[in-house]
């Protein structure tokens, strides 16, 4: 059984723990969000033993030169120091704006020292000044004079609550991060594009679509965006306004109960989508929102022609603690 050293204590951990559950376990305070080895908050750097591989993937390779790995992936085969990573590994940022974009969604403009050098539709980790960390997509573009995120307002939840009730502009704040493969790359502009998400999903759906109209891109572009009711849709101005200044742009609201938007559906995105387009294939897509949908998703577009390969997804499960 490996044990763990951290900030001078010793820790015994348990079959098939990885480091993260098990400090978790012991009441050590490390940031995390995703616990999935996806959002990297729960970076730290590791010393006095073996890192499995696996703890390793996605990091830059200057990261894994400098014994850093991810908490929530490593079952440590052997004693192994940890450390929380160091500050170098974030950039410091201020709180530009903070508007309600519905009653459960949070809309916050960011003004990072540096750039984070991100695409339109990564995503970062938000880390308060506690060491609290969450991890948002960002919906805005690299050459905008600010960072945009779109937080949905969780109950209990500890950084939704704080940036609604507490935060307030020029509050500092720092950031890690770009992370993620769902973004707009102009490798076929005439290739139809299908965009899909549920949610605060569409964060980095919308900023895509404004990457991939900056672009030039020449292919029909369809956003989906589905709610349970209509009062859950947001930013239904700024896409209409899109689809009317550019004919190649198509945005279609959905909803499960209530009358949905004018040019709306009511029912899944699933069936939106594929009463629609029945075979997508040559489509590229785009997939965001809860694990659920996103997993039940990607397999009907699979079946409906999309190529594995073609298709991007994130998928994230809300903290709320």
């Amino acid at each position: 059984m490996a044990n763990i050293e951290f900030a001078g204590q010793g820790y015994a951990v348990q079959s098939g723990e990885t480091v993260l559950d098990c400090l978790l376990r012991n009441g050590v305070g490390i940031s995390h969000s995703c616990k999935a080895g996806v959002c990297q908050s729960c970076l730290v750097k590791g010393g006095g033993g073996a890192i499995p591989e696996r703890a390793q993937n996605g990091l830059k390779e200057t990261q894994r030169a400098q014994g850093y790995f991810l908490a929530c992936s490593c079952e440590p085969v052997e004693d192994l120091r940890v450390a929380l990573a160091a500050d170098d590994q974030r950039v410091a940022a201020r709180i530009r704006g903070l508007d309600s974009l519905t009653d459960t969604v949070l809309r916050v403009r960011l003004q990072p020292v540096e750039s984070l050098g991100h695409r339109a539709g990564q995503y970062i980790s938000l880390f308060r000044e506690d060491g609290l960390a969450r991890s948002y997509s960002v919906a805005s573009l690299p050459d905008e004079d600010h960072l945009e995120l779109h937080v949905r307002v969780i109950p209990g939840g500890a950084m939704s609550q704080w940036l609604r009730e507490e935060a307030a502009p020029d509050t500092q704040v720092w950031l890690r991060g770009p992370v993620g493969n769902c973004f707009y790359t102009r490798s076929r502009p005439e290739q139809p594009l299908l965009l899909a998400g549920t949610g605060t999903g569409l964060a980095p759906l919308y900023g895509i679509v404004k990457d991939a109209l900056a672009h030039q891109h020449e292919g029909p572009i369809w956003l989906f965006h589905g709610a349970l009711r209509p009062e859950g849709l947001y930013l239904t101005k700024e896409l209409r306004a899109m689809s009317e200044e550019h004919a190649n742009f198509h945005y279609v609201p959905t909803v499960l109960e209530g009358e949905p938007p004018a040019g709306g559906k009511c029912g899944t995105i699933e069936s939106a989508v594929l009463s629609t387009f029945p075979n997508l294939e040559g489509w590229r897509a785009f997939v965001c929102g809860d694990p659920a949908f996103v997993n039940g998703f990607r397999k009907k577009i699979f079946l409906a022609g999309v190529a594995s390969k073609e298709i991007h997804a994130d998928a994230f499960l809300p903290s709320v603690v």
